[in-house]
């Protein structure tokens, strides 16, 4: 049974840093293409940034040059590092995972496993 599990969130002020991570279990992760996801209340799920098997990596426009997305196969863990927080970034953050590539990696439809999400708080 795939499982993934967030941590990591927690309440910065403007501009501060967090290094989230996601540790996956119940798959083969090299196999697996992976994302960030966040939502705010009221508003859809968007997607973050996503890295696939061979490790290459996108970004939404408007997280580009702060967030940072990794992996660290052996440990079968995913990571965000996220920069340079702005008031606009709080959201609850999920990770999420498929083994099918994925046409769209920025689509929360892409991705069949998602986990609990972590919350992140940014105050101005």
């Amino acid at each position: 049974q795939v499982q993934l599990v967030e941590s990591g969130g927690g309440s910065v002020q403007s501009g501060g840093s967090l290094r989230l991570s996601c540790q996956a279990s119940g798959l083969t992760y090299s196999a697996y293409y992976m994302g960030w996801f966040r939502q705010a209340p009221g508003k859809e799920r968007e997607g973050v940034a996503a890295i696939d098997s061979d490790g290459s990596t996108s970004y939404a426009d408007s997280v580009k040059g702060r967030f940072t997305i990794s992996q660290d196969n052996a440990k079968n863990t995913l990571y965000l590092q996220v920069n340079s927080l702005k008031p606009g970034d709080a959201a609850m953050y999920y990770c999420a995972a498929d083994f099918i590539p994925p046409a769209r990696p920025m689509a929360p439809y892409e991705y069949r496993y998602w986990g609990q999400g972590t919350q992140v708080t940014v105050s101005s």
